[in-house]
């Protein structure tokens, strides 16, 4: 069923904005109250303290972006096939940021860095080609 696509990308958006928020509130911690704080400012324009920042953003970035993707898959007349791959790619585009993360916490290679922004992007490419191919009705 076409809807329950849509439905998918805004469900994992949303619960993945909120982990974005908690993180980031926890990046403010770490630079505003931690006990070691002077540290952490003073490292903050190299890595990993700039990654986190960057995993925040594009975490944030891509949520809102699968719950827009989902909102409009819901509402646009896009064929059941090629609305289901924009909605995996998108979904599979979270990879990024937490490939980010999995770098700087648990020292995993860039592979999944490189594989979320490839489907990200892919997704927003094929959407707006589809977009542009819609039939009115």
């Amino acid at each position: 069923m076409k809807s329950a696509v849509g439905k998918l990308n805004i469900g994992v958006g949303l619960i993945t904005m909120a982990g974005f928020m908690l993180y980031g509130f926890y990046l403010i911690y770490a630079r505003d109250f931690a006990p070691d704080k002077e540290a952490w400012i003073a490292g903050s324009a190299v890595h990993p303290h700039f990654e986190a920042r960057l995993a925040h953003v594009h975490g944030n970035l891509f949520a809102l972006l699968n719950i827009v993707f989902g909102y409009l898959l819901l509402k646009l007349p896009i064929e059941i096939k090629s609305a289901k791959v924009i909605s995996y790619l998108s979904l599979f585009g979270i990879v990024m940021p937490l490939g980010i993360l999995g770098e700087i916490y648990f020292g995993l290679p860039p592979i999944f860095v490189l594989i979320g922004a490839v489907s990200i992007i892919s997704a927003t490419l094929l959407f707006g080609i589809k977009a542009i191919q819609m039939k009115e009705k």
